[in-house]
């Protein structure tokens, strides 16, 4: 009887290495779990935070990591996993995934009819309108019939001012037609009005998807550490910053101490800011 290494263990290893070499790999490049954790260190990640913003679960992040593919399911969700999990911590996916082929010996199969349907209904909410410039309209017509109103307000009183004296006894008596309001305009495309000029304020908009998010107050205390769906808003204020860490930046949209800064990056791009009172500085 052996004491040591199990001989099929050692045989997969080495296996594996081959079809690496006959790949095109070098032998020298890092693993496919193991490319995949060191850029989620450059990028100052956790294990749970990537997890947080992919939805793969923290067990099988861990796997992949460690190049187990087991607990993914097979070579479908395995690509899944791969792309996501490169997206998150800004890796190249597709290479990681013609390296996953030709190690595991798979090929990417036909998309089937559901996942057909399923993009022909991405490319459906792509078409659909931009609700966002839609409210920003809104806000502007609302803001008109208000002014329109406090106008009218004033000339009415003046009249009334100037009328003889029963006039204002009919006016009195005669019970006030209510005026029409206007649907109170949605908080979430507003920018900050009237930030403390002694405090950072940040405001953070999720208008292009869902994103994941990790604010740090100057004391390095969490303020927030979850996913941001799709047109909710989160504000944070501290005397001396505000730290961020945004995992989609191209579906955030940042102001910053009442000034409106735009998205906060490209599609996919995991973006870690800093803002004090003083910023911006320009803009």
């Amino acid at each position: 009887m052996t004491i040591g290494k199990s001989p099929e263990r050692d045989n997969s290893r080495s296996s594996t290495a081959d079809t690496a070499a006959g790949a095109g790999v070098p032998d020298d490049t890092p693993s496919i779990g193991r490319t995949l954790a060191q850029a989620r260190h450059a990028a100052g990640l956790t294990v749970d935070e990537v997890s947080a913003g992919t939805r793969v679960r923290v067990p099988i992040v861990h796997a992949i990591e460690e190049d187990d593919f087991s607990r993914c399911g097979g070579a479908f969700y395995a690509r899944g996993h791969l792309r996501a999990l490169a997206r998150a911590v800004g890796a190249d996916g597709e290479a990681l995934v013609a390296r996953y082929d030709a190690i595991h010996g798979t090929a990417p199969v036909d998309i089937s009819p559901v996942a057909a349907l399923d993009a022909k209904r991405i490319r459906a909410d792509r078409g659909r309108p931009n609700w966002t410039a839609a409210m920003l309209v809104a806000i502007v017509v609302v803001i008109a019939v208000i002014g329109f109103n406090l106008v009218g307000g004033k000339s009415a009183k003046t009249v009334t001012g100037s009328a003889s004296a029963p006039l204002p006894s009919a006016v009195s008596s005669a019970p006030a037609s209510p005026s029409v309001q206007p649907p109170a305009p949605a908080p979430s495309v507003a920018p900050i009005a009237a930030a403390p000029a002694d405090k950072v304020t940040v405001k953070v908009v999720a208008e292009g998807g869902t994103s994941w998010i990790s604010a740090l107050d100057g004391d390095g205390k969490s303020l927030f550490q979850n996913n941001l769906d799709e047109g909710k808003d989160q504000t944070f204020t501290d005397p001396k910053q505000i730290k961020l860490v945004i995992g989609n930046a191209a579906a955030v949209h940042l102001y910053v101490n009442g000034k409106d800064l735009g998205p906060a990056g490209k599609d996919g791009q995991v973006v870690h800011v800093t803002y004090t009172p003083g910023d911006p500085q320009a803009g």
